[in-house]
């Protein structure tokens, strides 16, 4: 999998490099194409925002909660059926 520092990185020296104040001919062409192949790239990694892992790693914490919460429950269910035994 390619490193999305490394995309990032190449993004902002495109941006850096295309930024100047000196137009080159074909320069916005340029800064168009490399934003949809970044884009493209983006788009084939599977990525997910910030906000999206944040939310599935909060539903994942409360899961394993309650799957805690019924392991202690089903412990205690079955000393108590043992005891009765």
């Amino acid at each position: 999998m390619i490193n999305p520092q490394l995309i990032e990185s190449l993004s902002e020296q495109f941006t850096q490099m295309l930024s100047g104040d000196a137009k080159l001919p074909g320069q916005n062409e340029l800064k168009d194409q490399v934003k949809a192949l970044l884009q493209g790239t983006f788009n084939r990694l599977d990525i997910v925002s910030r906000e999206e892992f944040d939310a599935q790693k909060a539903v994942l914490l409360r899961t394993r909660e309650k799957v805690e919460a019924l392991e202690k429950q089903l412990a205690a269910l079955e000393k108590s059926q043992q005891d009765q035994n």
